[in-house]
């Protein structure tokens, strides 16, 4: 099976002497460690969704960001992890030439779905520490934000829907669903995939330190502001409202972990592009290792909204509680 990193995928070349793809044990820890993180995905994700859905305690306006995140890792872990896994069993593609184009279409939108809620968060966040008289507003351009991602996440992914099809070597009659034969020259292809990191990691990366600098910039301004005029007030939390300092607290620890998670799959994956030969001098349970750690990031979210939301984890142990206790007795 060809390495994952890049959105496009080519099949072996039937003019180069090449053992025919199997389903390695370096595959098979691939899809065990996914099939692990799908169901500890799915089960967090569905619970956050329920939580943020009903929850009392949230701030109105960044109920529809948290319960865009849910979704859009719920995507993830719905559609990405579930066809890497069968696709590396089966080794060749089975699905046909639809099921071929529509997969990969939504996992590319599942993708930059992820990435753009996680810069919307980040704006939310500037302006509501840069601007926090303008909270009356914060709802209207969170749904607006928000449908602007949505809709970049659907445009961009548009093009794999031309772009892969199914793929017959007449070598080993063996069938894969690729690129191969969509791009006239390879530098094309490259470039494809170039804008593709750029979409996917790059504009959102700069996107979230620009607000974290000025975020940051703005406490340190503000500090020095207020100490100059009172000795009272020189921690964070005279600046800013306890309330938005652990919102603002939880949305840093989310784009961290965004970062650590794929920042390794994509520098691999920069790698492959330009120097193919790579898969040689590497070992193959890195390449799987790495995207597997890329997908913790579906894992992360809840977790990180559960340690900084103490209702989540009073509800899910209340879950656990009830589940535990024995049924009621009859009185006699």
């Amino acid at each position: 099976m060809s390495a994952n990193w890049s959105i496009t995928r080519a099949p072996p070349t039937s003019h180069v002497a090449q053992p025919p793809p199997s389903f390695t044990r370096a595959a098979q820890f691939r899809v065990g460690a996914t099939f692990v993180l799908f169901l500890f995905a799915a089960c967090s994700n569905l619970a956050l969704l329920v939580n943020v859905g009903r929850g009392r305690r949230l701030a109105s306006h960044l109920r529809p960001l948290m319960l865009s995140l849910a979704s859009a890792d719920l995507m993830m872990t719905l559609l990405v992890m579930p066809l890497d896994a069968a696709w590396n069993v089966t080794v060749q593609w089975h699905g046909g030439n639809v099921l071929c184009k529509l997969l990969c279409f939504l996992k590319l939108f599942a993708m930059h779905a992820s990435a753009f809620v996680v810069v919307v968060i980040s704006l939310d966040r500037q302006h509501a520490i840069l601007h926090p008289l303008d909270a009356l507003n914060a709802h209207r351009r969170n749904r607006r934000m928000l449908l602007l991602a949505w809709s970049l996440s659907l445009l961009l992914a548009s093009p794999q829907l031309f772009l892969f099809r199914v793929i017959k070597m007449e070598a080993g009659n063996f069938t894969q669903c690729a690129t191969h034969g969509s791009f006239g020259r390879r530098w094309q292809e490259t470039a494809y995939n170039m804008s593709l990191f750029t979409t996917l990691y790059v504009v959102p990366l700069l996107a979230m330190c620009c607000c974290y600098s000025r975020i940051l910039l703005h406490i340190h301004l503000q500090h020095l502001r207020d100490k100059g005029e009172s000795h009272l007030r020189r921690s964070g939390t005279d600046i800013i409202p306890k309330a938005r300092l652990k919102t603002l607290k939880m949305s840093v620890v989310i784009v961290l972990s965004f970062v650590v998670c794929w920042t390794p799959y994509y520098l691999l994956g920069i790698w492959y592009w330009f120097r193919p030969d790579m898969l040689r001098v590497t070992p193959e349970y890195l390449h799987h290792a790495l995207f597997v750690f890329a997908n913790l990031n579906t894992c992360c979210d809840p977790v990180i909204y559960g340690f900084f939301t103490p209702s989540f984890r009073a509800d899910l142990a209340a879950c656990c509680r009830r589940r535990s206790l024995p049924p009621p007795s009859r009185g006699r």
